[in-house]
């Protein structure tokens, strides 16, 4: 039986509010949360309740999942979902604490020269250049990170279709993406990782 590991109490990231609200932020999910705070469900079991398609349930789930709001355990080949109704509880106290909301308050400026470089470096939705600075490369990088929905798998023809919108070179910002921890790939498949794991440096 596979039973997620308890995640380790730790300092909130300054990504963290923002996959946390981001997280609860859909009324689907809602549903799912209020779903899943009274027993455990099952993919199949939320998509007939709610009236959605099964892949779409499970990209709801990996969200949550990811958010640190839902764990699962397999028993055979169906997979059970449950809410994480203390991390739930923690972590809204954590994150509205006063000194949570100090550090957004202080990522503000931070946010700000973020786009500024974002400015001179895109026209309209696409990349002008890759840039040589490893600071500002780090901040294009994570704009089209963002492109990609959490908790699904891609193809490195899909990865490639995606940044090819923004810019030529989709095989180098495909290995900028994997050296700076945004993009996991194994066995030729590509999964987005969450802002907590990506790294500012490759």
């Amino acid at each position: 039986m596979e039973v997620d590991k308890p995640r380790v109490a730790h300092e909130a990231s300054p990504s963290e509010p923002l996959e946390f609200f981001r997280a609860l932020a859909d009324r689907s999910r809602l549903r799912i949360v209020g779903l899943l705070a009274a027993r455990e469900y099952s993919v199949q079991e939320l998509a007939r309740t709610l009236g959605l398609r099964e892949p779409t349930v499970s990209h709801h789930l990996a969200i949550l999942k990811n958010a640190g709001l839902a764990r699962v355990r397999a028993d055979g080949t169906t997979r059970w979902y449950r809410l994480e109704a203390d991390a739930l509880h923690r972590r809204s106290r954590a994150l509205l604490s006063r000194a949570s909301l100090e550090r957004i308050a202080a990522d503000t400026s931070a946010e700000a020269g973020e786009r500024e470089v974002l400015a001179n470096f895109l026209d309209g939705d696409r990349l002008t250049v890759i840039p040589v600075s490893r600071k500002k490369r780090w901040v294009v990088l994570q704009w089209l990170a963002r492109k990609f929905a959490a908790g699904v798998d891609y193809t490195e023809a899909q990865v490639s279709a995606i940044l090819k919108r923004h810019h030529a070179d989709a095989a180098t910002l495909r290995r900028e993406m994997i050296g700076y921890r945004m993009l996991a790939r194994e066995g030729g498949v590509y999964r987005p990782l969450p802002e907590s794991e990506w790294r500012s440096s490759p």
